[in-house]
């Protein structure tokens, strides 16, 4: 089983499809890290080299992935909190942060309907 930058990579996907189950890395950015390895993106992860996984993981060091890369949005976050500008406010609040409507939508973000309940006349 292949074990690049922390994760397991599912054995029976292409190369290609398998990086992109690690953080930081899409399908663009895995076949330029697969063209620079030399590796054929239609390979099997199971039938991959010890050679061949050592290139992709040469071929990955400039990249900022997993770890380092959850640490940096983290930090981004809270440094737009911390600074109390309109992103951060919405961040604060669990509200939509990129200006979409809430009047009606947003239930990911504001969680499941309050239940009002009708006052007697």
């Amino acid at each position: 089983m292949a074990r690049i930058a922390g994760v397991d990579l599912p054995r029976e996907k292409r190369v290609e499809i398998g990086l992109t189950y690690i953080y930081g890395i899409g399908l663009s950015s895995s076949k330029k890290i697969l063209k620079e390895a030399g590796v054929n993106p239609d390979t099997r992860v199971k039938d991959l080299t010890d050679e061949e996984e050592a290139k992709i993981r040469k071929a990955m060091a400039d990249y900022k992935v997993e770890g380092d890369l959850r640490r940096e949005v983290a930090l981004n976050i809270k440094r737009l909190m911390e600074i109390g500008c309109y992103r951060g406010i919405r961040h604060r609040r669990g509200l939509p942060v990129r200006g979409q409507n809430t009047k009606t939508n947003a239930r990911t973000r504001k969680g499941p309907k309050k239940l009002v309940s009708k006052s007697k006349k």
